[in-house]
């Protein structure tokens, strides 16, 4: 396809571990990346040898020692510069967004005007890496703080956002003085090859080193070798609960950093102030957007019991009129799952559901055959179910586009219900009561890392800090002051006097 070709993604078989792309002969053992669209064959990525991550922290580590002396504006221009060539292959690195991952091609774009946006924004943060000063309790003393870059910062995606995530933290590191080692998802390389080659021709333009902008690929095993080791001080991870856990052990247990975006069970309150419409609307975004493959899809909604019927029927109309397929396709708003796996998931958490009493009202099906215009690939039907907020199941988040229905009569139940679950990422209330929506955002109110009114629970903009509480690992990217845990925080005092008080007024005279 033309698309690939403009990315630098010729052939089938890519060794991907320094550097550019390189080709390889096909003996190596490789990553076999297929189109969720239908299951083709698109090129094999070789596995990152030990060997060769040895070479990489090597060549991060010499980079390092020049990009941290770099100054922090004229690191701010490369990333100028990578934001302008993203424009220019935005709608080749879009497009292989949807091919490698199944996001429809909008929402391809989407991930790529992100990485556009955080560019722009590192720019900025660029001239902003402010300290402070302090007033020193002793004459002539001089008294702030300063940040440093922290080195070489390792950096593991997942599937579902494989260029988005990537550009949060590696951008923000950028400007930061450090150096990245990036590990994608092992179900979608390609998007981290195609990327790599963009950003390499940028450095090798401005005479920089490789080292920069690093890529290893591989499943666990490389993953393992980065949260074990301990010349990266920092690992950045979004993924599972049960990896983050994994993640979290290992890197703690050697004193390092993490910073981790894990999963999300979000919700949106709609109360009896709501306007329905805007609610009915942000809830079928949120819930099947990206085929509810996306750690802030909306998985619960909890509804006043007085507007409960009304809202059902206003969802299953508008869940009727959402076409899937071919996320290639301009009218296609849901794509398929990203594999077989992900299917089953689904299909077991609704069997589950309604073991546990739950109610299927709408979806839930695989759909093959004369259901689609594509052959292969795994589709679904997005379900609704009408359940309670204790069942195991609605407790936990299923990967797919699952959205449990359910009632509260009182603001302080809603409340109750919505911050029952162990993730705490992203929560919506829709009103337009001014104490309803206070109150939601109030310390008594959600207990999530994002929390927005009359907003879905999808669509975060790059300028606020993303993450969340709870099981969702605590970590934030992005925007505020994201920049701050990619960098390590020094305080200096400076004497001008010719004395040498003690702080605390202590007297510690030695005779000569």
């Amino acid at each position: 396809m033309e698309f690939l070709k403009k990315l630098g993604i010729e052939g089938t078989n890519y060794g991907t571990s320094t550097g550019q792309q390189s080709l390889g002969d096909g003996s190596e053992p490789h990553i076999e990346s297929s189109t969720p669209i239908d299951g083709r064959h698109i090129a094999d990525v070789t596995v990152t040898t030990r060997e060769q991550y040895e070479q990489v922290i090597e060549q991060a580590q010499q980079a390092f020692k020049q990009w941290r002396m770099t100054p922090a504006p004229k690191r701010g221009e490369i990333v100028r510069q990578i934001g302008l060539r993203l424009r220019e292959y935005k709608e080749d690195l879009g497009k292989l967004v949807t091919y490698e991952m199944g996001k429809i091609h909008q929402e391809g774009l989407g991930e790529v005007q992100e990485m556009i946006d955080i560019c722009d924004f590192a720019v900025g943060q660029s001239r902003q890496l402010y300290g402070k000063t302090m007033q020193s309790e002793r004459p002539d003393h001089r008294m702030y703080e300063q940040w440093h870059p922290l080195g070489p910062v390792g950096i593991i995606t997942a599937f579902n956002f494989p260029v988005a995530v990537w550009s949060w933290n590696a951008m923000i590191a950028a400007v930061c003085g450090d150096v990245m080692i990036w590990k994608p998802s092992e179900k979608v390389p390609l998007c981290a090859v195609a990327v790599q080659n963009i950003v390499a021709d940028v450095l090798k333009e401005n005479d920089l080193p490789e080292g920069i902008f690093n890529l290893v690929t591989g499943d666990k095993e490389v993953g393992k070798w980065m949260t074990n080791d301990e010349r990266l001080p920092l690992i950045s991870a979004t993924g599972s609960i049960r990896m983050g856990r994994q993640v979290a052990q290992t890197v703690g247990a050697r004193l390092g950093k993490t910073i981790l975006e894990l999963g999300g069970n979000n919700a949106i309150i709609v109360t009896e102030n709501a306007d329905l419409e805007m609610a009915a609307r942000a809830t079928v975004f949120g819930s099947v957007g990206t085929c509810g493959q996306r750690c802030t899809t909306t998985r619960r909604l909890i509804v006043h019991d007085s507007i409960f019927d009304e809202l059902k029927d206003r969802l299953v109309e508008l869940y009727k009129s959402v076409k899937i397929g071919n996320p290639l396709n301009e009218d296609t708003l849901v794509g398929p799952l990203i594999d077989e796996q992900a299917a089953e998931s689904m299909q077991q958490a609704l069997e589950e559901v309604q073991r546990s009493g739950g109610e299927l009202i709408y979806g839930g099906e695989l759909l093959e055959g004369n259901n689609l215009e594509v052959e292969g690939g795994h589709y679904v039907r997005p379900a609704i179910v009408i359940a309670e907020h204790d069942y195991p199941i609605v407790q936990e988040e299923t990967f797919a586009p699952i959205l449990y229905l359910m009632k509260y009569s009182e603001l302080d139940q809603a409340i109750d219900i919505h911050n029952s679950v162990r993730q705490g990422l992203s929560s919506a209330m829709f009103t337009l009561n001014v104490r309803e929506a206070e109150s939601f955002l109030s310390a008594r109110g959600s207990d999530c890392g994002i929390a927005n009114i009359n907003v879905g629970t999808s669509g975060a903009e790059i300028g606020g800090a993303f993450g969340g509480e709870k099981d969702t690992g605590g970590g934030r990217e992005s925007g505020s002051d994201a920049w701050k845990a990619y960098m390590r925080r020094q305080t200096n005092t400076i004497n001008w006097s010719d004395e040498m008080p003690l702080a605390q007024g202590i007297e510690f005279d030695v005779d000569p």
